[in-house]
């Protein structure tokens, strides 16, 4: 079995690293999925998806000439087609359900929030904490 750009595999998690996972695949390759591909939400810590030992479906998307294999999991998986919008729907006239999502809580939307910014600020802080020399305190 060649592997190619485009066909999608079947492979075993065999090491991770803190940008990606090495996928053993078929005929004894090995190829890696960069953190970036293994979900569709932002993953900070790769250990949250992934564990060695996994099964994983994955989609070939480059084959380099030194023999580097690229894969991704994210782009493996086959997303249902969207609904199409109201507005190619055409007119509608009374009697049809009208069909919605649920929208995220007031509460939600300001716990993220909370969240996202308090990582924002633990890593602004430890940048300038490094750049200062320590712990911020001043000298002389």
């Amino acid at each position: 079995m060649s592997i190619e750009a485009g066909s999608k595999l079947k492979g075993k998690v065999s090491g991770i690293t803190n940008f990606g996972a090495f996928v053993d695949l078929p005929d004894g390759k090995t190829g890696l999925v960069h953190i970036s591909e293994v979900a569709d939400r932002y993953v900070k810590d790769i250990h949250d998806v992934l564990s060695v030992g996994d099964e994983v479906t994955v989609k070939v998307f480059q084959v380099a000439p030194d023999g580097k294999i690229g894969l991704s999991i994210r782009k493996a998986v086959d997303k249902p087609k969207a609904a199409p919008s109201s507005s190619s729907r055409g007119p509608r006239h009374g009697g049809g359900k009208r069909f919605t999502t649920r929208a995220p809580s007031f509460e939600d939307k300001i716990s993220q929030y909370l969240k996202d910014s308090e990582d924002r600020l633990s890593t602004i802080k430890r940048q300038t904490e490094s750049k200062r020399g320590g712990r911020g305190a001043r000298r002389g």
